[in-house]
């Protein structure tokens, strides 16, 4: 990050944010994703082994794990409350809850699908049985098919989707086999990408804030990687996330004239990321083990876990606390053009007339 843009992001988050909450027009937030938005998709999958369903996940704030990996809330949570809307429940926990009889029908007010570890492309993270982004769309597509979704109430929604931090990390496992340069593997990613666009806008989709990757090279668990420096970030993976970022933001901006009636923005997350503002630590996990705190996971047998995790950038090996999270939900809702783009969510959330 420059000094332009850490200037910037200072100026940003030590001023007053208005949180005002959306017109009630807006009627649900169906969201797509990974840990960035997981709401407990991977906790009511069994098969999965990525899980967030043990203390201290949720401590701060939920005061027991969710299966969000955080220490509380996510991006989609904040999101979600701003504009004054109950937080989305996972789906698998709804659809588990309708076929026990306590629940009689999804709820009005969305849906979250997005599943920690998931990626845009298929092979990813594949041995955890995570829910790739493909599967999340069809997840979605049945229950507009079985009309359990009002096709009316997908217009009038918001459609949040962020993927592919995880594609780029294991592009740079040690075992990992792809014979893909960077700029191809990024170009499968972006295959992807467009192909979600184009089927949760013939599903109904016309709402849409599609959301960079953060710098996954700057992640504490960089320090499983062999040639990751660990007194810095690695730079190769931050370069390959910030193509793929300006390549995104090339399709965000053909989304109203290739799918008429639909808006989208582009939420610049690599920017959002508030670097030292009110951080003592932001290179360390609050919670993990060995070097960075970026060898062990949070809970884990062995792990640590620092006092106050509102003075960490990291709450563990691979995610932000809730507080880094509520700061970039802050950017995100109402920051200028340099956070989000053409215009904010807030914006986005309460009109539909641009």
């Amino acid at each position: 990050m420059s000094s332009m843009d850490l200037l910037v992001t200072l100026l940003l988050l030590a001023s007053p944010v208005a949180l005002a909450k959306s017109s009630p027009s807006l009627p649900a937030i169906f969201t797509f994703g990974d840990s960035i938005f997981d709401a407990g998709n991977n906790h009511f999958n069994k098969n999965c082994t990525a899980q967030a369903d043990f203390p201290p996940y949720g401590s701060s704030f939920f005061h027991q794990p969710t299966g969000r990996f955080t220490n509380g809330r996510t991006v989609a949570d904040f999101i979600s409350q701003f504009i004054g809307l109950p937080l989305q429940k996972s789906f698998l926990e709804l659809q588990i809850q309708i076929l026990n009889r306590t629940l009689k029908r999804f709820p009005s007010n969305g849906i979250n699908f997005a599943s920690a570890g998931s990626g845009f492309l298929l092979d990813t993270n594949k041995d955890m049985r995570v829910t790739p982004i493909q599967t999340q769309l069809q997840q979605f597509q049945t229950l507009v098919e079985q009309n359990k979704i009002e096709k009316s109430v997908i217009q009038e929604s918001l459609f949040l989707l962020e993927s592919g931090s995880n594609d780029i990390f294991n592009y740079f496992l040690p075992f990992q086999t792809t014979t893909l340069s960077p700029d191809d593997y990024v170009d499968s990613m972006l295959t992807q990408v467009n192909k979600t666009i184009d089927q949760i806008y013939k599903l109904g989709a016309r709402r849409i804030a599609i959301f960079s990757l953060g710098p996954v090279g700057c992640v504490p668990a960089r320090a499983l990687l062999p040639n990751a420096p660990t007194n810095k970030c690695f730079g190769k993976m931050n370069v390959m996330a910030k193509k793929y970022n300006r390549r995104l933001e090339d399709i965000v901006n053909i989304i109203p004239t290739n799918y008429p009636g639909a808006i989208a923005v582009f939420g610049a997350v690599f920017q959002t990321y508030p670097a030292r503002y009110g951080f003592s630590d932001v290179l360390n996990a609050c919670c993990g083990g060995g070097t960075l705190g970026g060898l062990k996971q949070c809970g884990r047998e062995g792990y640590k876990i620092c006092n106050n995790p509102n003075e960490f950038m990291f709450w563990d090996f691979y995610h932000p606390t809730e507080r880094t999270y509520h700061l970039m939900s802050k950017a995100l809702w109402n920051g200028n053009e340099n956070k989000i783009r053409p215009f904010n969510l807030m914006a986005l959330a309460t009109n539909f007339t641009f």
